[in-house]
Order: C-alpha cells, then structure tokens, then sequence
C-alpha cells in the first residue's frame, strides 16, 4: 500500500525566492532589447544578442558541470547538494551584477552582454537544483505542480521586472523618442543593478542559513557517459565555429559593400548552428537506441526529445516576447516608442503567470471542488494583478480588458486537460499553433493578442515537458536536469534567427519561427505517450 509523502512548505516557499529572480532578469531584458538597439544604433540581429548571451550561458554553465561529473564519476549538484548548489548559483550571479554594473558605467554594449551571461551561468546551476528539489520536496506525483508554484511566482518577477527596468532606463511612462533616448542616462540601471546583486547576496545567505532546506545531497555514484559528453562536445566546438563567423561577418561590416551578402552570411551560419542542435539530439537519438552503453541518461528516448522540446520551448517563449517591442514599433501595430511598450511585455510574461497559479492549484491539499474554483479565480486574480501593476505605473491598460476571453479559453484547457503533462502539452501546443497563425493573418489588435497568447500558451508547458522527459530515468534524473537545462540555449539561438529574419522579411512575418516550435511540441507530446508505453510506463 503507498502512502503519500506530505510537502516541506517551509522548504518550497523558500526554493522558489530564485524562481522570481530568473524570471525578473529575463523578462527585463525585454525592455533592454529595443532600448539598447536606439541608445548604441543596432539593428534587430545585434540587439537579440542580449538574448543570445543571457541563455547561452544556460548551455556553458550546464554542459560545464556535465563535464567534470563525468570525469569525477559523480554528480556535482547532488554532491554539493541542491541547496549548496543554488548557495554557489546566487554567488555568481551576484559576481555577474557587479560586472554588469562595471559594463554600465563604462557605456559598453558588448560588457552589458558579458555580465548578463557571468548572471545566467548562476541562473543555469541554480535552475540544475531548483527543479528537481521543487520534486523532492514532496510526492514525486505532484512534482509538476510544485514546479508549476515555482513558475507562478518567476512569472511574478516576469510581470514586475519589465515595469521596474523601463522605469530605470526611462523614468517615465510618456512616449520618449528615439533622440531622447540616445541622451538618456543609464545611472539608475547601475542603482538597479546594485539592488540586484544585493538580492542575490540575501538569497544566498537566506538559503544557506536556513535550517528548514534539507541539504538534497547524494553520495551515489554516476554512470559515466562518455558517448553523449563527446557529441555534446562536438555540438560546442560547431556552434563556436558558426558563432565566430556570425560575429567575424558582423566586425567586417564596415568593409562589406554589399549588404545582402551581409545578411545572407548571418543567416546562413545562425541556421548552421540551429542544424548542429537539431541533428547532434537527432543523432544521439538514433545511436543510443541502438546500443545504449555509454550514454547515460541520453539513452532514453524521451530525455533527447525532451532536450529539443525545451530548445524549441524556451526559444519559442523568449523570441515571441524579445521581438514584441520592435513588433509594436511597426506602424500596423501602433508605431510605439520604445519606452511604451513596457505594459505589453508585461502583460505577456505576465501571461505566464495567469496560467502557472492555476497549474499549481494541484499541489495543494484540497478537495475537487475547491481545486476546480480555484483553477478558475487563480487565472483571473493574476490578470488583475496585471493590469493593476500597470495602472499603479500609470499605463493605460484599456486596451487590454477584452484579453480576459483569451484567459478564459485557457481556464478551460486547463480544465479539460487536468494538469496531466502529455494532454496539456498537446492541447496547449495546439492553442499556440491556432494563435500564432492568427496573428501572422492579421495585424492590429487582434494580431497583439494572438501573440500574447503565445505566453499563455507556453505558461504551464516547461513542467510539462520536464516531467514526460525525466519519466523512467531513475538514479539518471539528475543528470537528465542537467541536459535539460543545457536546451535552454534554445532562447539563445531562435530569438537571434527570428531578429534576423526580421531584418530580411519584417518582423510580422519573423513569427513563423515562433509556429515551427509550437509545431515541435505538438510533435513531441503525441511522440512521447508512445515512447513512455514502450517502456510500460502509463503516465494518464
């Protein structure tokens, strides 16, 4: 007879601290995008570098720790613990603060990047523990819904962190032009920076203090997997080698006359770099279902599929929201400024939220009934939050009232779907597909919602995901994490391919990279019952 294991709420409401930061940095580089593109003169591709920096860190950071587990023959994460590891993650993101902090005062474009990635290489240890702690704090079964807590509360940091760094950078909600900001000064992105890094700083000491955290530590030894470390080591060098003729073309810029030949060449080796992705998971597939020694946790078909999953994921819900702001800028779709966009990039990482609290209802002991109201006044007290975090920054947010038949339609999957993870990732997928095709038919209005919809879509889909991939893996799951938070480069590389169509194409019409990742993920949902069943494990 199974008995249940009752959740360490102390331990969790502790844990997910670091949820709001990752959310509150990533979605405040949003705002960074369009302003650091008028303030230093960049195009689209140049100013997505923001996002390349910042997730490509994720990769490094936990490829890195890969690496030398492999040559340890044990985990670091789980040798460290996962309250020691996320200790160390907020440490150096506080180091990476301080540089960007040195960046912003020296008024260096290419610096600013580098200190976002020292931050995001702490956000990719923190996020190896964080998830599979959130798991261990309680029934393995409601694992997703203590993610899906986690991921409510980084969509609270996705809502605020975009109000809070435009008022940094523009101190005002008035429309501010192109001339204006060019003459702006970036002291208050310092102060902002510097309450950042103090954040950290409290976190750390929080976590390490606390006597409430279990210490989440293993001394079980690992499989080494020599197989998938050399073809992830393969994929690396490619990448670098694509990456330093993208930026070789950009520093000769100056001296190219033709400019097609230009766009061309970026084009060509940022799609090289996506194939190296795709087919290195591709081939890793086929080789360890054929003989599986030696790859450790990538011998389960389900975590490769999942690793392409969170790479389209996390590239699909970064790209949609990076390209907003030049999006609104387009005179089809309002001819805003760059410091009047804050309340649309809010409002869709801000979808977010409004479909994590209701995915997290279900961690919670409660009855049916009690789940199912709240499943549907959750959603709705987030939209309000929303708009009345907004308000309070004095943003007009009527235009945004009649979003709430969107969040409805939402409740409803979330309903239908009972927060079983193949049903929602297909339904949700399905959602994402319907809506991106209406916004790349229509412009105005309608086409803003559509694309805000993209975060409703994707706002209860990384538990999803992270669930069905780490399904069977056993004394592999927390290596699996770890290769799992490495497909987070995903929002490194798609937001940089969708900028630079955008520049070829227009940016309406770069959203058709956001549909080929919904595409994906469709895929892989109705991919991986199938998977699962092979291995007798009925997930619903």
């Amino acid at each position: 007879m199974s008995t249940s294991v009752k959740t360490n709420y102390p331990a969790l409401y502790t844990l997910i601290v670091v949820f709001f930061f990752w959310g509150f940095i990533a979605a405040g580089n949003n705002i960074f995008i369009p302003f650091c593109k008028d303030y230093f003169h960049l195009d689209q591709f140049q100013s997505q570098l923001i996002d390349f920096a910042f997730y490509t860190a994720y990769y490094i950071g936990a490829l890195g720790l890969f690496a030398a587990s492999n040559v340890k023959g044990k985990d670091l994460v789980t040798h460290w613990g996962y309250k020691r590891s996320i200790v160390y993650g907020l440490l150096f993101s506080t180091v990476g603060a301080v540089a960007m902090i040195l960046a912003v005062e020296a008024n260096v474009y290419y610096g600013m990047l580098l200190g976002l990635f020292a931050v995001a290489l702490g956000f990719s240890l923190q996020q190896t523990a964080a998830n599979p702690f959130a798991i261990l704090l309680g029934d393995e079964k409601t694992g997703a819904s203590r993610v899906n807590l986690g991921g409510g509360i980084n969509s609270l940091g996705t809502t605020i962190g975009p109000l809070i760094v435009a008022f940094a950078l523009f101190g005002t909600t008035a429309a501010v032009s192109n001339e204006q900001i060019q003459s702006l000064s970036l002291e208050k992105v310092v102060l902002l920076y510097v309450f950042v890094g103090l954040l950290f700083i409290g976190a750390a000491a929080l976590f390490y203090f606390s006597k409430k955290l279990p210490e989440g530590k293993s001394t079980d030894p690992i499989e080494k997997a020599p197989k998938a470390l050399n073809v992830l080591l393969i994929m690396t060098v490619l990448l670098l080698v694509c990456f330093s003729f993208v930026f070789a073309t950009y520093r000769e810029s100056a001296v190219i006359i033709d400019k097609n030949t230009l766009e061309n060449n970026r084009v060509l080796w940022l799609s090289l770099a996506f194939i190296v992705i795709v087919g290195g998971l591709l081939f890793a597939y086929k080789k360890a279902s054929a003989q599986p020694e030696g790859w450790g946790a990538m011998k389960y078909p389900q975590l490769v599929l999942g690793m392409l999953a969170i790479f389209m994921y996390v590239g699909v819900e970064v790209g949609i929201g990076s390209n907003l702001g030049e999006l609104l800028k387009s005179s089809e779709f309002g001819g805003l400024s760059s410091s009047e966009i804050a309340p649309y990039i809010s409002m869709y990482w801000g979808s977010m939220m409004i479909g994590r609290w209701a995915g997290a209802v279900s961690a919670f002991n409660l009855t049916k009934n009690k789940q199912l109201l709240l499943t549907i006044i959750l959603p709705i007290i987030a939209f309000g939050i929303i708009l009345t975090a907004n308000t309070l920054a004095a943003y007009d947010m009527s235009h945004f009232y009649a979003f709430i038949v969107c969040v409805f339609i939402q409740i409803i999957l979330i309903i239908l779907t009972k927060n079983a993870p193949a049903k929602t990732l297909f339904a949700f997928s399905v959602f994402g597909i319907i809506a991106l095709i209406v916004g790349l038919s229509t412009t105005g209005t309608i086409a803003i919602y559509a694309f805000l919809c993209g975060g409703l879509a994707c706002s209860i889909m990384w538990p999803a995901i992270y669930n069905l991939s780490l399904m069977g893996l056993g004394k592999y799951t927390a290596q699996g994490s770890a290769f799992l938070v490495m497909m987070i480069l995903g929002g490194g590389i798609i937001p940089p391919i969708q900028g630079k169509v955008a520049d070829i194409l227009g940016i309406h019409t770069s959203y058709i990279i956001s549909l080929m990742c919904f595409v994906y993920l469709l895929i892989f949902a109705w991919l991986v019952v199938k998977i699962l069943k092979k291995q007798h494990i009925v997930i619903e």
